[in-house]
């Protein structure tokens, strides 16, 4: 005989298995809906052949999440072992089959007929099963599906961040109570002792120092080093000398020490539940808190509301995250959206420039996204990934810095960088960029022939020297020169005119040389202040040769008149 067909079904009351009478009905799987329409045409293609009931609740609970898992629980292993005998087993699940072929040896199957077998199986599961009515089943998988939650929610390792999420609200409400009840001390002690809310600033040493001295007679006799430091302690006792504040009497200062001891305890416990986020944000989102520190991250969980859901969000809205007022009031002005919202408190955006702030924030909130979503979904507890982040950005900010530095000394542009020059500092520091060498060849010389210029030029190089080293014998070489041109009385006026150009010529080179030896010098470090020195040198050289031209022009003029 042909081997008979079983299918395995799932009901929140037990597992029936059912008997296939006509197994040809599920080779046309388009049509097998009909056999289903009516409870009648059911019943020719199945029967009700066993039944295993759940016990109770807890029973229906275990099954159905190892069920989850794909896997067969110990009763449905007893139930199948004792019912299943060389049939096939048709499962609405392909994995749950292939473990109940490995445990029990029994042939599975699974397909597309199967599926819609199962379909019109519960489909009329009530008629098909006595005992087993519609307003019973309804309640049943209900309950079911309520404790199945429950556990889950239970069990589930991503549901911890709701720890996270009610710590950092805790802190918040723990920092605005602290901050009213130091309030309130420094307003009720004042009126004792009002002096002192200037001179302790902090808040907690200010509670310590109230419930030691209580009466501020007893400040002088007492020893305030393990709260104040001493510059402050000695104020604190002059002050409580001469202070202007009312008498109080003993009860109302008992009462001012029992609200201290509040504020102490509030900050103690604050400390206390700080650390405790710090370590679960550590374990949960390690790569979160390795870029934007444990309360930032954690803002972001709790403002996101889960991790998951934050793992959802794009980097652009993570960025914004906390600024939604400002973002619909810009998009409803047609103003600029908002450039970052509780991220702005990262320490890597505190860190960059203003004008960078908004650059470094979006590369912030995209590592981020990618960090959430790793923290959310792999399987790795490190915070690798977050670090090699940080990493990242932190060059990021540095290269943009660099960039504004660059264009201020305008570098980047081709410009050289400028320097503050100082005139006696000689060749300190090593050059920034290389000396240019005097291109000589680029001068334009007018109105001259370029064989006389080099001696001419050298002769005058030579006078600039001796004018520099001794004037005795500059005056001497002048001497010398009237006597010369005494004896060349004789010469042609044409020649004079020819000399005129020339010495304008001298002067020329003479600059050129100059500036030269002024390109030589190691003083001139940065292109720039060659520049300078050029138009100095040119502005001193000028005025010196117009003055040994018109020197010689006169004396020209003196020896025509003699002539």
């Amino acid at each position: 005989a042909e081997e008979e067909m079983l299918v395995l079904f799932e009901t929140p009351a037990g597992f029936a298995l059912f008997k296939v009478l006509d197994e040809g009905k599920l080779s046309s799987v388009e049509d097998l809906w009909k056999d289903f329409a009516s409870s009648d045409k059911a019943r020719k293609v199945v029967e009700l052949k066993a039944f295993n009931k759940f016990e109770n609740t807890s029973d229906a609970l275990s099954a159905a999440t190892l069920l989850i898992d794909s896997k067969p629980s110990k009763g449905l292993r007893k139930f199948l072992q004792k019912h299943c005998d060389g049939e096939t087993l048709a499962v609405a699940d392909s994995k749950l089959g292939n473990a109940i072929k490995e445990k029990l040896q029994i042939d599975c199957l699974h397909n597309s007929a199967v599926m819609e077998l199962m379909r019109g199986l519960r489909n009329q599961l009530t008629e098909l099963m006595s005992g087993l009515a519609e307003h019973d089943l309804g309640p049943m998988s209900l309950g079911l599906s309520h404790s199945l939650s429950r556990y889950k929610l239970k069990f589930s390792p991503e549901k911890v961040d709701t720890m996270i999420i009610q710590a950092i609200g805790l802190l918040d409400d723990l920092d605005k109570e602290l901050n009213t009840y130091a309030m309130r001390v420094r307003e009720w002690y004042g009126w004792h002792f009002p002096e002192l809310t200037k001179i302790v600033a902090d808040n907690i040493h200010y509670a310590k120092a109230v419930k030691m001295m209580g009466n501020r007679v007893n400040a002088v006799n007492l020893d305030f080093s393990e709260i104040l430091p001493e510059e402050v302690e000695a104020e604190l006792k002059e002050a409580a000398v001469i202070s202007m504040g009312t008498e109080v009497n003993d009860l109302d200062l008992s009462n001012i020490r029992e609200l201290c001891d509040q504020v102490l305890a509030l900050s103690e416990y604050r400390a206390q539940l700080y650390d405790y986020l710090k370590s679960r944000m550590n374990t949960i989102a390690p790569n979160l808190t390795a870029l934007v520190g444990e309360l930032v991250g954690a803002r972001l969980i709790s403002h996101g509301g889960s991790l998951m859901n934050l793992a959802k969000q794009p980097g652009s809205t993570i960025q914004i995250l906390g600024a939604e007022k400002a973002l619909f009031r810009a998009l409803k002005t047609k103003h600029a959206t908002p450039k970052y919202g509780l991220i702005y408190h990262a320490s890597l955006i505190g860190q960059a420039a203003p004008k960078h702030k908004g650059k470094i924030s979006r590369s912030l909130a995209a590592k981020s996204a990618l960090a959430i979503r790793y923290d959310a979904l792999a399987d790795g507890d490190d915070n690798s990934m977050g670090l090699e982040s940080r990493i990242k950005l932190e060059t990021r900010l540095r290269v943009l810095e660099g960039k504004e530095l660059g264009r201020s000394a305008g570098s980047t542009k081709g410009k050289p960088k400028i320097e503050a020059y100082e005139k006696d500092r000689k060749g300190g520091g090593a050059l920034i960029t290389p000396a240019k060498t005097y291109n000589s060849a680029a001068d334009l010389v007018l109105g001259q022939t370029t064989e006389e210029t080099p001696k001419k030029s050298e002769v005058a190089s030579k006078k600039r020297k001796h004018q520099e080293e001794e004037p005795t014998a500059e005056a001497a070489e002048e001497d010398g020169e009237q006597e010369k041109e005494k004896s060349k009385k004789k010469k042609k006026k044409s020649k004079d005119i020819e000399e005129t150009p020339a010495a304008v010529t001298d002067a020329s080179e003479k600059k050129k040389k100059k500036s030269k030896e002024a390109e030589d010098t190691p003083a001139a470090n940065t292109d720039g202040e060659k520049k300078k020195k050029k138009k100095k040198s040119d502005a001193e050289d000028a005025p010196m040769e117009v003055d040994v031209s018109a020197k010689k022009e006169k004396k020209k003029k003196k020896k025509h008149a003699d002539e």
